[in-house]
């Protein structure tokens, strides 16, 4: 069977109009801050989101409502209703809103694991925050992608896509043909890391799988649980090995310890460098953070630790956090 330009453009309305109305806009506001100089402006701040939840749940990023004292949502149809932070997961930039208001569309959630790169996908979101339910068509580039957040862990299993995503789409949905959230649009690159080369088309979104998953536990709980290990840290790369002539090119040094914590408990140390997490390397490929979260609380798993020129293995059971 072949699919004609207006077969194909049909297929993209439909389901931009079975998601459309799902999508909002989130505005809420990051208090000022006190300085020696006096009390900074409180900064208004934007982005999308997605009703998820006939009970007024709706999904978005961390980032989007991270610090912020108040937080509302505009629907399609410019109303606006008051809104509360349920629960956020940072490590995912996820967030989960809830509003009482009347909800006039609820979303449907695809599976994620079934994108295939070249699939046709559709972003919605309000780009600027003016821009009120922004529809841009483009295509899965590829799926699986990692990016390091410079803050000791990333992000993974990433959707790539060239559908246009500008600041404002931050939370807003990634939709395909049959008008399913296949991902949370997240981030966009406009260029390399080192800034050298500027860049189009380099959008990026959390697989709804993931989204769905943290998005149940925050519903039901207020939170969701990662595994605590129960120290402070500091990230080791060559650079700073090099720089202060440590014995172990990567992982982390511990300068802290929870003294009723899970490290503490399994004979860890301050001062220690944790060079493996439940048997994977610590190194350039795997961070702490994303070893670490591979893992569920209460999982027992195997800790490699460099300390006084001998490597020692032991065993830690996870805690919650």
């Amino acid at each position: 069977m072949q699919l004609s330009t207006t077969d194909f453009q049909t297929t993209i309305t439909r389901a931009v109009e079975k998601t459309g109305p799902a999508v909002v806009t989130v505005v809420g506001v990051v208090p000022g801050q006190q300085s020696i100089s006096g009390r900074t402006m409180d900064t208004p701040v934007s982005g999308s989101g997605v009703i998820i939840s006939d009970r007024g749940y709706i999904l978005t990023n961390n980032h989007v409502v991270e610090g912020t004292s108040e937080v509302a949502v505009i629907l399609a149809d410019g109303s606006q209703l008051p809104a509360e932070v349920i629960g956020a997961e940072k490590y995912a930039d996820l967030a989960v809103l809830k509003t009482d208001g009347e909800i006039p569309a609820v979303a449907s959630i695809g599976d994620s694991e079934l994108l295939e790169p070249g699939e046709t996908v559709i972003a919605i979101g309000s780009p600027l925050g003016d821009f009120k339910n922004t529809v841009t068509v483009g295509v899965v580039s590829a799926t699986g992608r990692m990016f390091d957040t410079g803050e000791g862990y990333e992000l993974e299993d990433l959707i790539q896509t060239d559908a246009a995503i500008n600041s404002g789409n931050s939370g807003g949905p990634l939709v395909n043909l049959a008008g399913e959230v296949v991902g949370i649009n997240t981030f966009v690159l406009r260029g390399s890391i080192s800034g050298s080369a500027p860049a189009e088309g380099l959008g990026f979104a959390i697989p709804s799988n993931t989204a769905g998953m943290v998005a149940q536990q925050i519903i039901e709980n207020g939170f969701f649980a990662r595994p605590y290990l129960g120290i402070r840290w500091l990230q080791i790369t060559p650079q700073i090995a090099a720089a202060y002539r440590l014995p172990v090119q990567w992982g982390v040094y511990i300068t802290q310890l929870d003294p009723d914590g899970p490290a503490a408990a399994a004979g860890l140390r301050e001062g220690d460098f944790i060079i493996s997490l439940g048997g994977t390397p610590l190194d350039g490929e795997t961070s702490y953070i994303n070893a670490l979260f591979d893992y569920q609380p209460g999982d027992t798993i195997p800790v490699v630790v460099y300390r006084d020129g001998d490597q020692i293995e032991t065993e830690v059971s996870l805690g919650e956090t």
